[in-house]
């Protein structure tokens, strides 16, 4: 495992576990959300984010967590290991309102600066919905290279736990 992708619904835990994986591992961690937005969240344009994600995959090893659809193939390509944190949605809602709580008017440190956490209903719903929108493709990307990359699936506190332990 040189160049792991964490993927999963928002508040999964993706860039709870990427650090802890790094430092055990020795590798980069790669947080997606603080290379893609900008102050006052102003998101990166898209041949631009393109390239910076291009360049990031580039490199001997890594941990990349996030979701970002539209690089999601050329990071998958690149990866050698899919971590997927298919965590049940009460969970993921949960951490994301706790998450709100405890950085309100803060900036988590896995979000780029001038990104102040706040409460947004599209996110909100994002997560609601994740299960019956966006885990389908994901389930299908990982179908689709099942055989050439290690596919990891955890779905608890205690299996990411083990996980790490493992390593």
């Amino acid at each position: 495992m040189k160049r792991i992708l964490i993927i999963g619904s928002g508040g999964a835990g993706k860039s709870t576990l990427a650090p802890r994986l790094g430092e055990k591992m020795g590798i980069e961690v790669v947080h997606l959300d603080k290379l893609f937005w900008n102050p006052g969240w102003v998101p990166t344009a898209k041949d631009e984010w393109r390239e910076i994600v291009r360049q990031a995959v580039e490199k001997d090893s890594w941990i990349m967590d996030g979701n970002f659809g539209g690089t999601l193939e050329m990071r998958v390509q690149a990866c050698d290991t899919i971590i997927f944190l298919d965590m049940p949605r009460h969970i993921c809602i949960y951490r994301i309102l706790k998450r709100w709580v405890m950085y309100s008017k803060d900036t988590r440190p896995d979000m780029a600066a001038g990104c102040e956490e706040r409460f947004d209903w599209e996110f909100f719903i994002w997560v609601w919905n994740y299960p019956t929108r966006s885990k389908p493709e994901k389930e299908l990307v990982m179908e689709r290279y099942a055989k050439e990359k290690t596919i990891i699936r955890l779905r608890s506190n205690a299996e990411i736990e083990e996980f790490l332990q493992a390593i």
